[in-house]
C-alpha cells in the first residue's frame, strides 16, 4: 500500500494512493496515518479495504507529512563510502547516530525555510524508515518486522552548525522544515528488497545526486538491530538512513549551497518525489 497525509497543514486526512495514482479518502475507516495505524494489525485491516470504496479526492490537494505521532527522527551519518569520502571523514566501523528535532517535519513539497545568516544549506537525499511495532534489542534477522514501510526524506542540513559550531551535527540537522518526509509511505510488501532502490536529486534542474540504496554501508536490518540496542524505537518513528555523494559540501572545485529561490527535487524508486523551494528566514515566521 502507499499511505498519505494530505490536507492543509495541522488539519491533515488520512489517505490511500488506488492503483491509477490517486488518493482515495481514508477518514471514514481511521483518524490518521499515525502509531495506531502502522503494527502489523492496522495495517491488515488498512489493507483489506477496497480502494474503489473510497472516496476520491481532487488532484492538486496538497501532500502532508505522510505520518503523524512521530516521537523520533533518528538519523544515520556517512553511511555511503563515497559520500564519507566528499565529507573528508573516515569510513565508519558503526553507524554514525544522531537526532533530527521532531519539529522540523515538514510536507514533502512546502517551502523550505533558510535559517537566519544561514551560509551553508545543503540538501541530501535519504532513504526514510518508519517503524510499526516497537523494537528494543532486536537481531537483524528480525529486524524488518518492525518497519511498517519507507518513504522519501530531504535531510536539509545546515553545515555551519553541523561542524562548526561544537562537536554535536544535531545542532545543524533540525531547523524548523529541515524534514521533509513523504509524499508516501510505502509498505514493505509494495517496496520488495529496499537494498535496490535507486535515489536522485536535483538542484534547479541539475542532477548533484545520484545513487543507490545497494552501496549503504550499514544496510536497514543492521540499522534498526543496532538503533534497538541503544533506544527502544516506537511505532511512527522515523529513521533516516544516510546519502550517496554529491550533496553541496562535497561540490567540486568547491562546495556551493542553497540560497533562496532555488529549488530542489529529489526522489526514491517506488517512493515517490518531493519538491521543494527554499526561501529566506522571516522574522516572525
Amino acid at each position: 500500500m502507499k499511505l498519505c497525509r494530505y490536507g492543509p497543514p495541522g488539519a491533515e486526512k488520512p489517505g490511500l494512493i488506488d492503483a491509477e495514482g490517486r488518493i482515495r479518502d481514508l477518514s471514514s475507516q481511521v483518524g490518521d496515518i499515525g502509531p495506531a495505524q502502522l503494527g502489523k494489525a492496522g495495517l491488515a485491516q488498512l489493507a483489506a479495504i477496497d480502494p474503489a470504496s473510497l472516496p476520491l479526492v481532487e488532484n492538486d490537494v496538497r501532500y502532508g507529512p505522510c505520518v503523524t505521532g512521530t516521537r523520533q527522527f533518528v538519523a544515520i551519518g556517512l553511511n555511503f563510502v563515497d559520500h564519507a569520502h566528499e565529507s573528508n571523514l573516515p569510513i565508519p566501523d558503526e553507524p554514525v547516530v544522531f537526532q533530527k528535532w521532531v519539529s522540523c517535519i515538514h510536507g514533502p513539497n512546502d517551502p523550505v525555510v533558510i535559517p537566519k545568516d544561514s551560509k551553508k544549506t545543503d540538501w541530501e537525499v535519504e532513504l526514510g524508515v518508519v517503524i510499526g511495532e516497537a523494537a528494543n534489542n532486536v537481531s537483524e534477522a528480525d529486524a524488518l518486522d518492525h518497519v511498517a514501510g519507507y518513504c522519501v526524506v530531504n535531510d536539509v542540513s545546515e553545515r555551519h552548525w553541523q561542524t562548526e559550531r561544537g562537536m554535536t551535527w544535531d545542532k545543524g540537522k533540525g531547523f524548523p522544515t529541515f524534514g521533509p518526509i513523504g509524499p508516501w509511505l510505502v509498505t514493505r510488501d509494495e517496496v520488495g528488497d529496499v537494498q535496490s532502490l535507486g535515489m536522485w536529486l536535483s538542484v534547479n534542474g541539475k542532477k548533484v545526486q545520484d545513487g543507490n540504496t545497494k552501496t549503504m554501508i550499514f544496510n536497514v536490518q543492521q540499522i534498526v538491530a543496532y538503533l534497538s540496542q541503544i533506544m527502544t524505537l516506537l511505532p511512527g518513528d522515523v529513521i533516516t538512513t544516510g546519502t550517496p555523494p554529491g550533496v553541496g559540501l562535497g561540490q567540486k572545485p568547491a562546495p556551493w549551497y542553497l540560497k533562496p529561490g532555488d529549488v530542489v527535487e529529489l526522489g526514491i524508486e517506488k517512493l515517490g518525489q518531493q519538491r521543494q523551494q527554499f526561501v529566506a528566514w522571516e522574522a516572525g515566521k
